[in-house]
């Protein structure tokens, strides 16, 4: 029997990306699947039809997780649809690059209010309604420990998701209920090599011991084995999956 059968997982943002590949991962391994998505509702409904093909069910759902309506709403809908939520992947993020006097008011806001806003309020519904026995994976990223310039905000959204993970495992950890974060590493992605020369992505390449930039089968693998029984062990732990970088 595939291993997450009979399982229901949310995973925000994931029409595209990172999201994608770990919706499919998981509908690959059993789990029926919800799509979330802010706005490209095309691309999500494409990922619906992939998880479907697979013979596993799927619905698309959409939410901005910077708002706690819209979160509410999505676990309501997912509930009214499968009845239950078992996996909640907090993929949804935003990133930009400006150094410190450059960044606004409304910048530091709009990150902050998807990275860890959304996670927070999403972690605080499915304190709610996951059943007992759930896994929450949070979405931190390496760059906490690279010091690079220009990543203040992110990585001080990035930091607060690391602490709200560790509370949260506690909070949660008497329900049987997991909750871990992942830090990847530079990943190829389209929005990763958004804005980058092709210098720019070969030096991130190098930095890793193994070589190269990630991709994105490489997270999903980990998200699926910490949302499996086989990780029923671990939990407020932080996972680097970045080829060494960091």
């Amino acid at each position: 029997m595939a291993p997450l059968a009979g399982k229901i997982a949310i995973v925000t943002g994931s029409s595209r990306g990172i999201g994608r590949a770990i919706a499919l991962k998981l509908a690959g391994n059993g789990a029926s699947v919800v799509v979330n998505y802010a706005g490209n509702a095309n691309k999500a409904q494409e990922v619906v039809t992939e998880i479907e093909n697979l013979g596993v069910q799927a619905i698309a759902l959409q939410a901005d997780v910077s708002k706690v309506a819209d979160i509410q709403r999505l676990f309501e809908q997912t509930i009214e649809r499968f009845g239950k939520v078992d996996i909640l992947v907090n993929n949804a993020g935003v990133n930009f690059y400006k150094p410190l006097i450059e960044v606004t008011e409304e910048d530091f806001d709009k990150i902050f209010a998807i990275n860890v806003k959304g996670t927070y309020f999403a972690c605080q519904q499915a304190a709610h309604h996951m059943a007992d026995g759930g896994r929450i994976i949070n979405f931190s990223s390496s760059t906490t420990a690279m010091i690079l310039p220009t990543y203040s905000a992110y990585v001080g959204t990035k930091g607060a998701v690391e602490q709200i993970t560790r509370v949260v495992a506690k909070e949660l950890g008497g329900q049987g209920i997991t909750v871990n974060v992942i830090s990847p590493g530079p990943t190829d992605t389209e929005l990763f090599r958004e804005g980058k020369t092709e210098e720019q992505i070969n030096r991130f390449s190098q930095m890793a011991a193994l070589g190269r930039l990630g991709q994105v089968q490489d997270i999903a693998d980990v998200v699926a084995f910490l949302a499996s029984d086989e990780a029923r062990w671990i939990t407020g732990q932080n996972v680097r999956v970045n080829g060494g970088i960091a």
